[in-house]
């Protein structure tokens, strides 16, 4: 082939990608119009590799700063999967198991005062089947301690240990207090030496462990004046840290809510997920805990350990993942472990959506998943 030809086939190729660019990027603009979306963040992986990323938007509604890809955002709940990896690793280790009762791990009586012979285990409490409740709140445990609270009873649903479903972030707050009983490691000293340095991986939960020019605002909604910051997202908790006492205090970093870390470094802990324990060589857990963690428990709701799966994202798609919501903050992770694509969208602030309305992050997975991994048979670009 002629050097010109070659030369002419690749200005076809780069016009066809921006051209197609273009689009998705008008795509998840006229999305943000719609929904008001402050700053958006994306990545996007395709046969178990990262393909794409992307920022879109404001990182701060007062100094206009632009959001950048490696920005670092509270991703909320999805937090919720580093703790229930930590727990897998320590199994492995033969430090627990999913059946112990929480009671003699967390050092204290947790018993459900109506169901008084049924223990709480593990399993439970990282499913949300464990009948607890947040009414009492989850930022410390003192609400559920009955040497420290006298209403500790009310953290305790009606209903059998087992027997129904109950999200709650109180659950959370107790399994990160039990990996550092079990570990003898602080949380996050534990989840940044356990998963995130192996993986090579920025982010964590102690908020003065890492570069605050980084720190994307959360912006809750008014419907009056607007965007307004929420400066709480990231408060340092430095006294609380100070007088921190092991295997109690854990809540401070928020186990159940409390990562810091960037949409593209997110997908690739993601990465180790769709591949069931495994990224680049190196081993977070083994397949068999990582196929444990994605297994529902609560059947009707799909929930398994720290991850659920979901068939009302994509039509026609199960996925496997989590979402988050703090602060004005709406955050996903969700990916297909055999066909190895994934998605994550994170939003530091929105127009509030009714129930009955779409989350700017389903919206979001679909647009990108329509550009990147629909089947070209039915006339999407499949890049």
């Amino acid at each position: 082939m002629r050097p010109a030809n070659v030369l002419t086939i690749l200005l076809i190729v780069v016009a066809h990608f921006s051209m197609a660019q273009s689009s998705l990027d008008a795509s998840i603009q006229q999305l943000m119009d719609e929904q008001e979306i402050l700053g958006l963040s994306v990545a996007v992986v395709k046969d178990g590799k990262l393909i794409h990323t992307k920022a879109y938007g404001l990182k701060d509604v007062t100094t206009r700063e632009p959001l950048k890809e490696n920005d670092l955002f509270r991703i909320a709940s999805i937090s919720k999967s580093f703790s229930a990896t930590s727990i897998l690793q320590l199994i492995e280790r033969k430090k627990v198991s999913l059946d112990d009762d929480i009671g003699d791990l967390i050092g204290f009586p947790v018993r459900n005062p109506r169901f008084p012979d049924k223990k709480i285990t593990l399993r439970m409490v990282l499913s949300h089947t464990s009948s607890l409740n947040d009414s009492q709140g989850y930022f410390t445990l003192d609400v559920v301690n009955p040497s420290k609270n006298p209403d500790w009873a009310k953290c305790f649903s009606d209903y059998a240990p087992g027997e129904g479903y109950r999200y709650c972030n109180l659950n959370y707050n107790m399994v990160g207090t039990i990996i550092e009983r079990l570990s003898g490691e602080r949380f996050d000293t534990y989840v940044r030496n356990h998963i995130l340095r192996p993986l090579d991986l920025y982010g964590g939960y102690c908020i003065d462990s890492l570069d605050a020019a980084r720190f994307v605002t959360l912006h809750e909604y008014d419907s009056v004046s607007g965007f307004k910051p929420s400066p709480m997202a990231y408060a340092p908790r430095r006294e609380e840290i100070a007088n921190y006492t092991m295997g109690y205090s854990t809540p401070i970093f928020s186990p159940t809510g409390g990562m810091k870390i960037s949409a593209p470094d997110l997908a690739r802990y993601m990465i180790m997920h769709m591949n069931f324990g495994r990224k680049d060589g190196v081993k977070i857990i083994s397949k068999k805990s990582s196929k444990i963690m994605q297994e529902p428990v609560a059947i009707k709701e799909q929930y398994a350990l720290g991850l659920m799966r979901a068939d009302n994202i994509v039509d026609g798609e199960v996925l496997v993942g989590h979402t988050g919501s703090a602060y004005g903050l709406y955050s996903a992770m969700f990916f297909d472990p055999k066909r190895k694509f994934g998605f994550v969208v994170i939003t530091n602030g929105c127009r509030p959506f009714a129930n009955t309305s779409v989350a700017p992050w389903r919206n979001a997975i679909n647009i990108l998943y329509d550009h990147y991994i629909r089947d070209t048979s039915d006339g999407a670009d499949s890049k």
